[in-house]
């Protein structure tokens, strides 16, 4: 069971090592989408949001050598 979870994790740091860039504009956009759907009221929570889930791809992605 551990192996598959560290396949896993794995996976996810190859995923975010190569498409990072990706990733995170895809974040940024969902927050767009989510500040325009919820008429801006809780824009400054969407951004923190967003911006730790972009560190942490930026993080994740930085782990492979």
């Amino acid at each position: 069971m551990f192996e598959n979870l560290r396949k896993l994790k794995e996976k996810a740091e190859d995923i975010a090592e190569e498409h990072g860039d990706r990733i995170s504009a895809g974040l940024e956009k969902a927050g767009d989408l989510i500040d325009d759907r919820t008429g801006g009221k809780h824009g400054d929570k969407i951004d923190t949001a967003v911006d730790k889930a972009q560190e942490y791809v930026g993080k994740l992605g930085g782990k492979k050598s």
